[in-house]
């Protein structure tokens, strides 16, 4: 039983920490140069925002504009992913680690206890380790939940800064088209 406790914990503690690095992973820009237009994107941006040149130089700066604004929301909205999950981490092996304590508390009664006692106590630390168990499982799970409602609110203000930059850059490119048509 506590084996495949112990076996659960450190699979969702591993699952997690995988979970938090691909959710962090988009934080690093890694730049790629496409050939084919000769244009340089980050990832997490659209392809117009690695167009440099609209060959108006008020429409350049806005769309520059709007992709700092929209790099910075990004960055902090994955430092909020990765605090959240960080304090899940932290809660989980704090909750994991109480509840070894009381399992460990009640295995060494059942050692102390005389031999006519041991059959009571034994079934006295069945019923406190289930409890420990319980309670570190419940923990958890709030722990998970809390940082899930924060990331998917942390992606949600991500997608609303790619739109909203999205839209800038347009407004940008149809006023340097407008300017260039005079």
């Amino acid at each position: 039983m506590m084996n495949k406790l112990l076996a659960t914990l450190i699979a969702g503690l591993f699952a997690t920490s995988v979970y938090a690095q691909t959710a962090t992973a988009p934080a690093t820009p890694a730049t790629t140069t496409a050939t084919t237009t000769g244009t340089t994107m980050s990832t997490g941006q659209s392809g117009a925002a690695g167009t440099t040149s609209t060959g108006d130089a008020k429409a350049d700066k806005k769309i520059n504009k709007a992709d700092e604004k929209e790099a910075k929301e990004i960055s902090k909205q994955d430092e909020k992913i990765s605090k959240a999950t960080s304090k899940a981490n932290e809660k989980k092996a704090k909750a994991q680690s109480k509840a070894e304590k009381k399992i460990a508390k009640a295995n060494e009664k059942v050692a102390k206890a005389d031999p006519e006692d041991k059959p009571k106590a034994a079934a006295k630390a069945e019923e406190k380790t289930a409890d420990a168990t319980y309670d570190a499982q419940k923990t958890m799970i709030k722990a998970d939940e809390k940082a899930q409602k924060k990331i998917v609110d942390a992606n949600a203000d991500k997608a609303k800064a790619h739109a909203k930059a999205n839209e800038k850059r347009a407004e940008a490119t149809a006023e340097a088209h407008k300017d260039a048509a005079k």
